[in-house]
């Protein structure tokens, strides 16, 4: 017997040094300090009211039981009206299942397509949780480096380069977790035409459309049928603790995810679903569409003071509430420099090491989930900070 032995796959799982940061802020605010959070990449608004009421609604009755794995029907009827409303595509409900949050989605879109040894080229920086799943269902994650020369995002080039026999397919964001940055429409038409060549599978990760600015975000599913979509109820309709979200699949694959979503999880969360009836109702959209406004005014600000102090940035970032800054200026560890800030100035943020290996060591990412106020007391504290550190 072989007490205390977990599997190999999980070993290969990295954590995330952010929770370091959270830990230690944490710590801090139980002494009584006051800790500006820039660090957590969770919306600060509480749950729309209509999303809420309508949750109060269904749980009123009691009749709180699964549903289908594949999800509510009137709720992926809507979901599909949806993508018909916003990005001009007929989609079959269908092919649409919901999920326990993006990551429920990920993992059923990952089961679907991968088998023992097959790569998935994935980007660098990106959202780390994507390298470690690939890397837990026996694939080979391959990180491509998509720097400040590439807009931080893929091109149909980078992946040509870096595809090789094993390849199986590609994931990618747009808007991307780091970084903000999007593709246009062009770029991943590119991107999944040669895919498409090479007979290779794309999961397009677009939990942050929504929240894009001065822009129109563009669905992978504008440009072919053939590619596995995520969306969350998390980031643009502020639903991050009702675990909800959803994955939309090709008609090859129906079968696949249904019967992934029934040996993996039942279903999502009963009462999340019926919420979520109320996400893409009018009244829902005018306080979500507000509060992007908001998270907009917050990026200009927050950008504005970090260039104003030295940092970096490429461009300011075109949609999710997060920017990726280079602070060289002050320091060649990104790690051991947040750390510093949020010990001496009460400042929390992720360092780059958390996004791979793609020069972390240079950058930190700022998240403007927090008030316009808490941004300036925020920016306040690191002026005073890299005065008295002599930066």
């Amino acid at each position: 017997m072989n007490v205390g032995k977990v599997s190999k796959r999980v070993e290969q799982v990295f954590p995330f040094y952010v929770m370091d940061i959270m830990e230690k802020a944490k710590a801090l605010e139980e002494q009584g300090e006051n800790v500006v959070h820039m660090e957590v990449g969770e919306p600060d608004f509480p749950t729309p009211e209509p999303i809420l009421k309508a949750a109060q609604g269904f749980l009123e009755k009691g009749d709180v039981h699964y549903t289908k794995a594949q999800g509510l029907p009137a709720l992926r009827k809507k979901i599909a009206r949806y993508y018909r409303d916003e990005y001009n595509v007929d989609l079959s409900p269908e092919r649409i299942f919901i999920t326990p949050g993006a990551s429920g989605a990920l993992t059923v879109a990952l089961a679907s397509l991968i088998d023992a040894g097959d790569e998935v080229l994935t980007c660098d920086p990106g959202y780390p949780c994507n390298n470690n799943i690939v890397t837990l269902f026996g694939g080979q994650p391959t990180s491509i480096n998509v720097g400040e020369e590439h807009g931080f995002q893929l091109t149909g080039q980078l992946i040509a380069q870096a595809w090789s026999k094993a390849t199986r397919g590609v994931m990618m964001a747009s808007p991307s977790n780091p970084t903000g940055a999007t593709v246009n429409f062009d770029q991943l038409q590119n991107i999944v035409q040669t895919i498409t060549e090479r007979e290779g599978f794309l999961i397009s990760d677009e939990i942050y459309h929504g929240l894009v600015y001065g822009q129109r975000a563009i669905s992978a599913l504008e440009i072919s049928d053939d590619v596995f979509v995520l969306n969350s109820f998390s980031k643009f309709f502020g639903m991050t603790g009702w675990r909800l979200g959803w994955l939309v699949v090709p008609e090859y694959a129906i079968s696949a995810a249904n019967r992934l979503m029934q040996n993996l999880y039942i279903s999502a969360p009963t009462p999340s679903q019926y919420a979520a009836l109320a996400a893409f109702d009018e009244d829902t959209r005018v306080i979500l569409n507000q509060r992007r406004d908001e998270f907009e005014q917050r990026r200009d600000r927050l950008y504005e003071g970090l260039e104003s102090l030295g940092f970096v940035m490429m461009a300011k970032p075109q949609g999710a509430f997060y920017i990726y800054a280079d602070c060289r200026l002050f320091t060649d560890d990104s790690y051991a420099f947040a750390l510093e800030l949020l010990e001496k100035a009460g400042v929390a943020t992720t360092p780059g090491k958390d996004f791979g290996s793609s020069e972390p060591a240079r950058y930190l990412r700022f998240a403007y989930t927090t008030s316009i106020e808490r941004i300036e007391e925020g920016l306040k504290r690191i002026k005073t900070f890299l005065a008295e550190r002599g930066s």
